[in-house]
């Protein structure tokens, strides 16, 4: 072959090498984002983890699976609320079925378990759990949560009971884990701080089987006890506390969970009147839920609530994000700063996040109420513009220790 012929040969070869590259980048943009779910299927958080699931679900149906022009591959995966598994699955999720965005975790244990691996692996994440110093004074680059810290909603709790029902001495119970720790300590903390009193304080295991034992010792010369559970535990308490003949002897407030609608299609009257606080409702009225709420009741049979929401919300920040980079997942970075620019309108209400990657947004009290049959949980006051400090400034508020199980200090508990 002589020289000519080879150098147009390798010519053309190269120009072929050059239209193909091109080709084939295009066509790898356009395969699939693999998003993956880490949520709870069984045990005592699987109704939330459930919900989890259908939330997201629906928002990618609504789409037809296809945000910024991408298909998207939902990957979900059950932890089964135990931190060792949650190490396993967000690992699988990673190496074996190439996630290049998380959904989830459900629970706070279950995000401070994993949240060294986020870091490592550099997976943009929006969480549904609750974990206070994820956002806090240990924030993790990685990690956005449209729901709540665990005291956000808590902190608006005990302002209203302190100063709208006029509340002075009350009683707190909680899951004996990071959650109901964070979110009772925050309770404690505003409500001590507008004059009120903590005269008790009780914990019991995520998985106890009944609450009598706990119930027996429920000082009852109070205004009111407020629960900090998760999953069907605020159910459980609830209707045990009726049985034993407390209703309308100490009045229940309740967290964000407590009474979540994702079980209290389970109860009766033994709900109605109860006060909770969360940062969602299925009662809300905007357009975005006027739509949301009945279409999710339509093919569950029932209403959504904080974990349903928590992912469907999650949805609209992760399209508003893929919207931002062109659909291409791969701009992790990229990615990740427009997670943290989300200004839009959802189901909660307005979404925006603050500078550590935690949302500032509407918060809700709701009592339960009946409504066409069911129980519901309506929307009797809204705190707008709610942060995860609260009205502290944040850098007094960080320096304090994160909340736990005795901080801040109780100092007015009586035996």
């Amino acid at each position: 072959m002589d020289s000519n012929r080879r150098s147009f040969i390798q010519g053309a070869s190269a120009a072929g090498l050059s239209l193909a590259i091109p080709q084939f980048a295009m066509a790898q943009s356009k395969e699939p984002i693999q998003l993956g779910l880490l949520t709870v299927k069984t045990g005592p958080l699987a109704s939330g983890g459930i919900d989890m699931e259908r939330g997201i679900q629906m928002y990618l149906a609504e789409r037809n699976y296809t945000l910024a022009g991408r298909k998207i591959n939902l990957i979900v995966a059950d932890t089964g609320g135990v931190p060792a598994n949650a190490k396993t699955k967000i690992q699988e999720l990673v190496e074996r079925d190439k996630i290049q965005v998380l959904m989830g975790p459900l629970a706070a244990f279950e995000a401070l378990a994993i949240d060294d691996y986020i870091k490592t692996q550099k997976i943009p994440t929006l969480s549904v759990a609750a974990a206070e110093d994820m956002t806090q004074r240990k924030p993790n680059p990685w990690f956005v949560r449209a729901t709540s810290s665990s005291a956000q909603c808590s902190h608006v709790m005990a302002d209203y009971a302190a100063k709208i029902l006029k509340y002075k001495r009350m009683a707190m119970i909680a899951d004996d884990i990071a959650y109901g720790h964070e979110m009772n300590a925050g309770f404690q903390r505003v409500f001590e701080e507008n004059g009120g009193k903590i005269v008790q304080k009780i914990f019991s295991p995520l998985t106890v089987p009944d609450y009598s034992s706990y119930l027996a010792q429920l000082k009852t010369n109070i205004d009111g006890i407020f629960l900090g559970f998760a999953g069907s535990n605020g159910f459980r308490f609830t209707r045990q506390f009726n049985e034993y003949g407390l209703k309308g002897k100490v009045n229940i407030l309740g967290g964000m969970t407590a009474l979540d609608e994702s079980v209290l299609r389970n109860m009766g009257d033994e709900a109605l009147g109860i006060q909770t606080v969360c940062w969602y409702s299925a009662e809300l009225d905007n357009p975005i839920n006027r739509r949301f709420a009945p279409a999710y009741r339509k093919a569950y049979g029932y209403d959504p609530g904080y974990y349903g929401a928590g992912t469907y919300v999650s949805g609209a920040v992760l399209e508003n994000a893929l919207n931002a980079v062109n659909g291409d997942a791969s701009k992790k970075n990229e990615l990740m700063e427009a997670l943290k620019k989300t200004n839009i309108p959802t189901a909660r209400g307005p979404v925006k996040f603050d500078t550590y990657g935690n949302i500032v947004g509407d918060v809700y009290i709701r009592k339960v109420e009946r409504k066409d049959g069911r129980l519901v949980n309506a929307v009797i006051r809204t705190y707008t513009n709610v942060s995860q400090f609260w009205t502290y400034e944040p850098q007094s508020f960080l320096g304090q220790p994160v909340y736990t199980r005795d901080y801040p200090p109780a100092k007015n508990l009586e035996s």
